[in-house]
């Protein structure tokens, strides 16, 4: 069936459609709530299929790389909404828009139940009768935390009322000691008013941190100083100075969105008690064309997901867009009450949705180009369908069959991305199976963390192949790129500043010169992932071979131990495997050693 009869056939049905190209590649996925009406407004018919001429030329352009159409129907409207941002984030098309901030944000919490309570950090809401929540903060939760344990005279840890003994805490000042003294309640509420009042006021916070860096400081006691010097800077920088001020104890989420050609700047403001308390930001790449709807959709599905929040606030954003009523009504069944999203016309709320755009804006005349440049020569050479703004790089490391890790960077913004690293434990004994039992679990995870824009692997055409397999098999729209070392004499050459590396990509290879960029781009990234797997590869080694050394005292001989690992994979599954799992392997009596060592 082509085309134009897939559309003329399709159901009145709520659903998702998505668009493929020629080459099978996933192009874009949208709803409806009406299929057929929805898709044929794309279209126009006579004198023969072409795109809508009325359509932005994002959609134009995708329209006319687009060969087939596929759609899954679903029960309402709002089922459409869940399910297409769901695969968006999964699949990764490539005319969609893609926002990457996946993570929740903390809220800070006290449980005023308790007798003594404390202040704690949470991401959801706890299950108590009289539970006050404070946030949500982008950066600094932990640091607003710490602080108030510094200042206010608190139970210090979890453990310290189950003691009944007096602890350093109560001996240098910093708690009233209820575990073993008669503390009044009264007594210890002005301590929890005191921190709260800190927790509600940051500049308070932060004077009187100040006073007690000053402190340790005239005390020669640096290290402390300059501890609290770093937790003064997150704070600082975890909200929007605003001149803005409520006299009331408002509470508001704000949203705004500005663009360039290439980019857009999200901002999120967060308004507690009238006053500004954190505020996050991304940078979305847009090299497809701007499409307001789509990221203010994205923003607001993806910063609430299916939680309720612990505080629900109304949503104040900068511009209107053609779902908000449809994620208005999502809202409302997340928050349990119906869910405000307003663009405010005039007065202090207009105010602050200006002030979050106006940060937008600066944010993106700050966005560096030090790397666009060889970004979009990288994407010309291997034929990229996208800039590749975010890299994902995979290498794997063993010794002799052992130990054998698999690592992934990443690499974004013209640096590397450190907290967005992973490592895997492996059970795979040759090269190949040890890329794609990575690789698979890497895709595995696409639900939780989006598709990065490319893939770079260290290896060669082989293990390209695989990847696009592994990609293909799963509907994964990615491009993946492959380097290998010149081989020198059957050994890899990596003799620096001469390596000759080869790159592969799905149609072709390049043997750049030494000196080329573009090669040398590729080589930072492969190298970065070499080290991690190498250095994580040392530290799992480390680790074996300390427990090889255990067990070995206590009777199990080294070939015992290299059965139970080609067995079990790891310490770690041995530690959790049965006694009956472990005699098939050697026999009772060892089994029976070892479940002594572990328990």
């Amino acid at each position: 069936m082509n085309l134009k009869e897939t559309i003329v056939q399709l159901p009145t049905s709520a659903g998702i459609y998505q668009y493929f190209d020629k080459d099978g590649k996933l192009l874009y996925i949208g709803k409806a709530k009406n299929l057929a009406n929805r898709v044929k407004s794309y279209w126009h018919f006579s004198p023969d299929l072409h795109p809508n001429p009325k359509l932005s030329q994002r959609i134009i352009a995708m329209l006319q790389q687009t060969t087939s159409l596929n759609y899954i129907v679903v029960n309402s409207e709002h089922d459409a909404l869940i399910l297409e941002n769901s695969l968006i984030k999964q699949l990764n098309p490539k005319y969609n828009i893609l926002l990457r901030d996946d993570k929740t944000y903390p809220y800070i919490y006290i449980d005023n139940a308790q007798k003594y309570p404390r202040f704690e950090i949470t991401r959801k809401i706890i299950k108590s009768d009289d539970i006050t929540y404070y946030g949500p903060y982008s950066i600094g939760a932990r640091d607003i935390v710490n602080s108030i344990y510094e200042i206010a005279k608190l139970v210090q840890k979890k453990g310290c009322l189950k003691s009944k003994k007096l602890c350093l805490y109560h001996q240098i000042d910093k708690c009233l000691g209820p575990c073993a003294l008669p503390v009044s309640k009264e007594r210890y509420d002005k301590e929890v008013k005191l921190a709260t009042k800190l927790i509600k006021n940051k500049a308070l916070l932060l004077k009187e941190l100040q006073k007690k860096m000053e402190f340790y400081a005239e005390e020669l006691r640096f290290e402390e100083a300059a501890e609290i010097r770093d937790r003064m800077d997150k704070i600082s920088r975890s909200e929007i100075k605003s001149e803005i001020d409520f006299a009331s104890s408002e509470n508001f989420d704000i949203f705004a969105v500005a663009h360039q050609a290439k980019k857009a700047a999200l901002v999120r403001i967060f308004m507690r008690h009238g006053k500004i308390i954190s505020s996050s930001h991304d940078i979305i790449q847009i090299p497809e064309g701007f499409d307001a709807n789509e990221i203010y959709s994205r923003a607001l599905l993806d910063f609430y997901k299916d939680e309720r929040p612990p505080i629900i606030a109304p949503i104040l954003i900068a511009d209107e867009f053609e779902d908000q009523a449809l994620i208005k009504e999502h809202l409302s069944r997340v928050f349990g009450k119906k869910a405000e999203i307003l663009q405010p016309k005039r007065g202090k709320k207009k105010d602050l949705v200006a002030l979050a755009l106006l940060n937008a804006q600066e944010l993106l005349k700050k966005e560096t180009k030090s790397d666009d440049a060889i970004l979009q020569e990288i994407k010309e050479l291997c034929n990229l369908q996208k800039i590749p703004y975010r890299v994902e790089v995979f290498d794997n490391s063993h010794m002799a069959g052992v130990a054998t890790v698999g690592a992934m960077i990443v690499y974004e913004n013209a640096k590397f991305d450190k907290k967005s690293y992973r490592t895997y434990h492996l059970k795979a004994r040759d090269e190949y199976a040890q890329m794609r039992e990575t690789l698979s679990r890497r895709v595995e995870s696409f639900s939780k963390s989006s598709p990065p824009d490319l893939w770079i692997l260290d290896g060669g055409a082989t293990l390209l192949k695989l990847a696009l397999e592994i990609l293909d098999s799963n509907g994964v729209n990615l491009d993946v790129i492959a380097i290998s070392k010149e081989k020198v004499d059957a050994k890899a050459h990596r003799a620096k500043g001469k390596a000759k590396d080869i790159i592969y990509t799905k149609d072709d290879f390049f043997r750049l010169k030494e000196s080329d960029k573009r090669l040398q781009w590729v080589q930072k990234l492969r190298d970065e992932a070499h080290r991690s797997a190498i250095t994580f590869h040392k530290k799992t080694k480390l680790k074996l071979d300390q427990e090889s050394k255990l067990l070995s005292l206590h009777g199990i001989s080294a070939a015992k131990i290299q059965k139970l690992l080609n067995h079990f994979g790891t310490f770690e599954a041995l530690k959790t495997a049965s006694f009956d799992d472990i005699s098939e392997v050697l026999n009772q009596k060892d089994a029976k050693t070892i479940k002594k060592f572990y328990y």
